[in-house]
């Protein structure tokens, strides 16, 4: 069981640092975006400046999805790496899988590629959790694992919602309040 978890920890870091390129390909996207509808502003192009800037906003959405996602692997790789016993095994792996169900089908629309690797990584989770099951004749109590999946999930939409406002810029005032009708 311990080879098992051993490797989920491993596919989980190969894919904390496939979502860290990712991000790093769109923030540059992000400050490109932002630089052309600072631009296309001086330049009385509002039109141009709004294309840009619905362009950041989309950019920013796949941002916080990846952002998200990437801080519940760190969570669920730095629990399953505290693992003591089979006890502590099954209070891990329950809501580790819970969550990346829900971040998988968050992620899906963004990284189309990821939602194989995170089906194996659930896969895994759920191979582990059935054998601690087996060994220690233990009952899982899903209702428990389905609200701490819900504390982790929240308190990592919180942290992303901060890191976000914080490292962006935010989208020029007059592309705010207009629209553009395509």
């Amino acid at each position: 069981m311990r080879k098992k978890i051993d490797k989920t920890i491993r596919v989980l870091d190969l894919q904390r640092e496939k979502l860290d390129q990712v991000r790093a390909r769109l923030e540059r996207k992000d400050k490109h975006y932002f630089n052309k509808a600072v631009k296309a502003l001086a330049t009385h192009k509002k039109k141009k400046a709004i294309v840009y800037a619905n362009e950041m906003a989309e950019v920013r959405k796949a941002l916080k999805s990846i952002n998200q996602t990437k801080l519940a692997i760190e969570q669920i790789s730095l629990r399953l790496s505290t693992v003591k016993d089979i006890g502590d095994i099954v209070t891990t792996i329950a809501p580790a899988t819970s969550i990346l169900r829900t971040v998988r089908g968050n992620l899906s629309d963004v990284l189309p590629k990821a939602d194989e690797q995170f089906g194996i990584i659930t896969e895994l989770l759920g191979s582990i959790l059935f054998e601690a099951g087996q060994m220690g004749g233990l009952t899982i109590n899903f209702s428990a694992a389905n609200f701490e999946a819900e504390k982790i999930l929240n308190k990592a939409e919180a942290q992303v919602e901060k890191e976000i406002k914080a490292q962006l810029p935010s989208v020029p005032s007059v592309v705010e309040k207009e629209e553009i009708s395509l």
